[in-house]
């Protein structure tokens, strides 16, 4: 039986090209626009999601500016909130909402958060009530 030695260089030169052909299959998924992440979901599209991936969705019933979804709404459908700390960014502006809460908007839609999604990669609130759909991004954008 005869053995043959692979240098330990050719080892990890074979398992970095391997890490970098995976890596680069999607080179726009997990990239973050400020705090926000850019997530692959929805048929391989390219949507905002929160820092832990959640889905992030805008209201057609809203309007630019304004969020119409309080009370029973916001509780399915969850506000994506700013912490005093947060300062509006390039297409990510701050409003207040009617109860004071500061939140989330991207170029001026609301972004909220669907109760339905419990994962990361979940996109369980899409199309619902003809109204709510995920967030998708634009290559451009990113």
């Amino acid at each position: 039986m005869r053995y043959f030695r692979v240098p330990a260089a050719a080892i990890l030169v074979s398992a970095l090209t391997a890490a970098a052909l995976t890596a680069s299959a999607d080179p726009m998924a997990d990239n973050f626009i400020g705090k926000f992440k850019v997530a692959t979901v929805l048929d391989n599209k390219y949507v905002l999601a929160d820092p832990a991936g959640l889905t992030i969705y805008t209201f057609e019933k809203d309007e630019p500016g304004k969020s119409n979804c309080a009370g029973a709404c916001a509780e399915q459908w969850p506000p994506v909130l700013a912490i005093p700390a947060d300062a509006p960014f390039e297409d990510f502006p701050i409003i207040v909402r009617a109860d004071g809460a500061r939140q989330w908007t991207y170029k001026n839609q609301p972004l909220y958060r669907s109760a339905k999604d419990t994962a990361p990669g979940q996109a369980n609130g899409n199309g619902a009530d003809d109204a709510w759909y995920a967030l998708e991004i634009p290559a451009h954008d990113m």
